[in-house]
């Protein structure tokens, strides 16, 4: 799995700020491995140096291997609060859209049943 992290010109520390993201990222989407190619991760400050609730911004997209892309968005008062938020938004909808798709593949289809007689 790759990770990509990306930073608007108002947040700080971009070099340590991606380092944290992409372990953190790792960490919490390891189950996800062979299904996630990579993962983008958008961190912005939306007002930069104005103050004001939910103005940090955090964007993660999931690419799976032949499937599209899923997205989620997480505003926060703090870049670590969207972070974390937007990673168990993007846990959630990674283990609903995986779940579901593992599900339908496992069933068995009712003509296959050797019980079904046709007539």
């Amino acid at each position: 799995m790759q990770i990509q992290v990306n930073t608007s010109n108002g947040v700080n520390n971009k070099d340590a700020l991606e380092r944290w993201a992409d372990t953190e990222i790792k960490q919490q989407l390891s189950r996800f491995v062979d299904d996630v190619t990579r993962v983008e991760v958008h961190l912005s400050d939306e007002n930069h140096d104005k103050a004001g609730a939910g103005n940090k911004c955090c964007v993660m997209e999931a690419r799976l291997a032949h499937h599209q892309p899923l997205a989620v968005t997480q505003y926060a008062t703090t870049l670590d609060e969207a972070f974390r938020g937007a990673a168990e938004k993007l846990k959630r909808l990674l283990d609903n859209t995986l779940g579901r798709l593992n599900n339908h593949r496992d069933r068995d289809s009712i003509r296959k049943d050797a019980g079904f007689i046709a007539e």
